[in-house]
């Protein structure tokens, strides 16, 4: 574990504690703790503190006959790092601190989460940005998706699609869908709302083997792929692969032929405790399997926030429309599974979300991405408008809550990110926050 603690916020009122992590499965990077992202919260005038989770390196061999490392890297890592850090800053400043925030994505997303539920009082905010929650199912998908296009036996599969293929299936799915939101810009706005359908690249049938056409095992591949994936009993188990999401080689991440490391390193060393394990045989039946033992108590998809709300906790998450890991209709699926359980139509006094039409994994891609998020980089304008960490001081320590977000692209272009259920709508000019389908409130500009 490692703390930042700036010498100019001795000077403060108030000392407030941030906790910064950048997750990919399965560690922060391979040399253990993220200092891009600990610099970053320093560079806000945060006492900042950030480890390696338990373990070091990008896959899962630490995992093998190690529970109690599973259970550092699932929960309890986060959880004493913030005691400990609190501690460390409370020694350091001659004062306890005043506000505790945290800031993460991907599995740090998920960890985030699983902090909200199960220590409540640990931080007063959260940022959990694309969380990995619901685990074991989603680490699984990876492994069906795999599985789709014939993998680990890709070579010999009439389902095997290649990377020129998914060139062709990418620039198709833009075609069909890309002008749904009203305007042609490379961004698919809402892939819930994109029937992709892949007969459209059906091969005439004398031709076969073609970088340009899909065979019926393809296309059939690609209705799995963008389908939801059900268990044996018909009940949903995860969301789909957004349409749009497979661009610029971003379907290789899953769909290369073989299986990835993220579901190697969950399945082989956490769940199946082999080495060896080859995914010949690969099905739902063995995500269901992972999800029974859950390792850690790591899958994270429960909907009773009430502790965290009920201590005044603020909890914000955000979401690319085009993450390549994590599909984003599981925040909403999250989200709903939240109202549902505290019964509350609407989370907005304590959780809100905000889905990022273009945006990949956490950041990046062709959308307005950039809003503070993740490192110095991302802070395209120091405000709380545009910058998520701000927005969250502002709610918790000023009772204003962020009604929208401002992303910046890499080009500099702007666009309002909405406030989960409103809807981004083309006006013309400009996308707006929609309340329904009726009525609008522009709420800001693109």
């Amino acid at each position: 574990m490692d703390d930042i603690l700036p010498s100019g916020t001795v000077a403060w009122k108030d000392v407030r504690v941030f906790l910064n992590l950048y997750c990919y499965p399965f560690n922060v990077l391979i040399t253990g703790i993220d200092y891009r992202n600990l610099n970053y919260g320093a560079s806000m005038h945060f006492a900042t503190i950030g480890s390696n989770n338990g373990h070091d390196g990008l896959d899962g061999r630490s995992f093998l006959h190690n529970p109690e490392v599973i259970n550092d890297f699932a929960f309890r890592a986060v959880h004493v790092q913030t005691i400990i850090g609190k501690q460390i800053v409370e020694a350091y400043y001659n004062r306890p601190h005043h506000k505790s925030y945290y800031l993460g994505c991907s599995t740090a997303g998920r960890q985030g989460t699983l902090a909200a539920l199960k220590y409540a009082d640990d931080f007063d905010s959260i940022v959990a940005g694309a969380p990995a929650t619901d685990w074991n199912h989603l680490v699984g998908v990876g492994g069906m998706l795999a599985r789709y296009v014939g993998a680990p036996n890709a070579a010999t599969s009439k389902s095997f699609i290649t990377p020129a293929l998914w060139d062709n299936i990418a620039a198709e799915i833009l075609q069909q869908c890309d002008e749904l939101d009203g305007v042609k810009d490379g961004i698919i706005t809402e892939p819930d709302a994109c029937d992709f359908l892949p007969e459209a690249l059906l091969c005439d049938p004398h031709q076969e083997n073609s970088d340009d056409c899909l065979s019926p095992a393809q296309v059939r591949a690609l209705r799995k792929i963008y389908g939801p994936l059900y268990g044996t009993t018909g009940e949903l188990l995860f969301p789909r692969y957004d349409p749009g999401t497979e661009a610029d080689g971003n379907a290789l991440l899953f769909m290369s032929g073989d299986v990835s490391m993220y579901t190697k390193g969950w399945y082989k060393y956490a769940i199946f405790n082999d080495s060896n394990y080859d995914f010949s045989n690969f099905s739902v039946q063995d995500i269901e399997f992972a999800n029974r033992i859950n390792p850690g108590g790591i899958s994270t998809f429960d909907g009773d926030f009430s502790r965290f709300r009920d201590r005044g906790g603020k909890f914000l998450t955000y979401h690319g429309r085009r993450d390549e890991l994590i599909p984003s209709g599981n925040s909403k699926r999250l989200y709903n599974l939240i109202s549902k359980t505290l019964e509350m139509p609407s989370l907005d006094t304590f959780y809100r979300l905000f889905l990022v039409p273009g945006m990949n994994h956490c950041h990046r891609g062709p959308g307005a991405g950039n809003f503070g998020q993740l490192g110095v980089s991302t802070n395209m304008k120091n405000v709380s408008t545009h910058n998520v960490l701000l927005a969250m001081v502002d709610w918790v320590e000023g009772a204003v809550a962020p009604d929208y977000l401002v992303g910046t692209g890499d080009d500099g272009r702007e666009r309002v990110h909405c406030l989960y259920p409103q809807k981004s709508v083309w006006d013309g000019h400009s996308f707006v926050c929609r309340t329904d389908e009726f009525s609008f409130q522009v709420v800001g500009k693109s």
